[in-house]
């Protein structure tokens, strides 16, 4: 049984693969954080912005086998040219996500991408590997195609990480700002300014905004 709070097509908004169309299928369930108000405080990660509980979300369902969810995902991207794309985030996808899942969705004929903290092994076949290490969790995957790190975490900073081996850097501000005449939010731009400042300082580190919510979209 796999549990998924939503799926929506959409562009990537942030990371190696901003601006490609993407359906993302987002897992319910994580194992830093409940995803209740009630336990933020006590979470390991207590920053996060995403509703991940249950699976009531749009396109959202419980679905018995790998080859219903995968096919659920495949009703969701337009017939057009292009590769299908499939983004598994959460919560945590790794704690659902696995090999039989993986086949399907390649026979679907997507390209898989995840999203993960980290913290629980990857299964084979994943076509691309995003990291965002959280807090102080233990990050167990030493190789990745992208590690994204949101900026700053005082547990988290990017020192503790230069063992993982990946092909892209990113820091990605925490609340990164949508540009207003208004200046925006202090908090949102002092983030932005101190990642700014650390891939300048640090040039292996390349800043990412979350342009999905800079343009307005899921």
């Amino acid at each position: 049984m796999y549990r998924v709070k939503e799926a929506f097509y959409t562009l990537q908004g942030e990371g190696a693969q901003a601006g490609r169309a993407a359906v993302f299928c987002r897992f319910s369930k994580c194992n830093l954080w409940s995803g209740r108000e009630k336990d933020r405080a006590s979470a390991v990660c207590n920053f996060c912005d995403t509703n991940f509980v249950g699976t009531d979300g749009q396109n959202g369902g419980r679905f018995e086998t790998p080859t219903a969810l995968a096919a659920h995902i495949r009703r969701l991207w337009p017939d057009a040219p292009g590769q299908p794309y499939v983004v598994c985030t959460g919560g945590e996808p790794l704690l659902q996500l696995d090999e039989p899942l993986i086949e399907a969705f390649h026979r679907e004929g997507f390209e898989i991408g995840v999203e993960t903290n980290g913290t629980l092994p990857a299964p084979k076949g994943i076509d691309w590997l995003c990291v965002s290490p959280k807090a102080d969790a233990a990050v167990v995957i030493e190789t990745c195609d992208e590690l994204k790190l949101v900026y700053p975490q005082p547990q988290a900073m990017p020192e503790r990480f230069l063992a993982i081996r990946a092909r892209h850097y990113f820091l990605s501000p925490m609340a990164s700002p949508v540009a207003e005449e208004s200046g925006g939010d202090p908090v949102q731009l002092s983030n932005t300014r101190k990642a700014t400042d650390y891939c300048l300082a640090h040039p292996r580190w390349r800043l990412t905004l979350q342009m999905h919510k800079i343009i307005g979209i899921d």
